[in-house]
């Protein structure tokens, strides 16, 4: 029985995604993937879609909101894949009890607003650009280690060196179990 795993994406959902398929192409043989977009589970429907508005969306209500469906939509414990908004919403979900194996979230910057970890394996990824991931202090005070990648912004995760790596340390998750 193959590892469940839950992907949500970015802000964008699948409207600017196509670099998620890449993850799937390493992933799906060893996982039982579910897909989440984040403008669906945040309810996210807005006339102009541009960065600005659609960031504005999440910020004032729609993080809540998809927090809320994914708590209502998932109950068994799996491994989390997350990217950007997508991070956030399943770090606050973990911290709100959703049951979780673990947590990969790549660029997942809101959660520096947060002053709590989620009790759960955790793999924070950022690029050293990013000038919104979360600090070293913060990082101390919450006991949570940050892997932060040099020469890199925001957008990493949909960087085909940063799939493959990524990628191959959750294959090592499932694959050193079977041995």
């Amino acid at each position: 029985m193959a590892e469940r795993l839950v992907v949500i994406s970015d802000m964008w959902g699948t409207k600017r995604g196509l670099w998620i398929a890449s993850y799937f192409g390493y992933l799906q043989q060893y996982y039982d993937i579910v897909f989440y977009d984040c403008q669906q589970l945040g309810d996210i429907d807005v006339p102009v879609s541009t960065e600005e508005n659609v960031h504005k969306a999440f910020v004032e209500g729609g993080i809540d909101t998809a927090v809320a469906h994914l708590l209502k939509k998932e109950s068994v414990p799996s491994h989390y894949l997350a990217f950007s908004t997508g991070g956030t919403i399943a770090y606050k979900a973990a911290l709100k009890g959703l049951p979780m194996k673990s947590l990969t979230a790549i660029s997942a910057t809101r959660i520096r607003l947060e002053d709590q970890k989620p009790k759960t394996s955790l793999n924070l990824i950022y690029g050293e650009l990013d000038e919104f991931k979360p600090d070293a202090k913060w990082s101390k005070s919450l006991g949570v280690d940050l892997t932060i990648i040099p020469n890199f912004g925001h957008h990493l995760y949909s960087d085909e060196k940063i799939i493959s790596q990524v990628s191959l340390g959750l294959l090592e998750q499932v694959t050193k179990k079977a041995v």
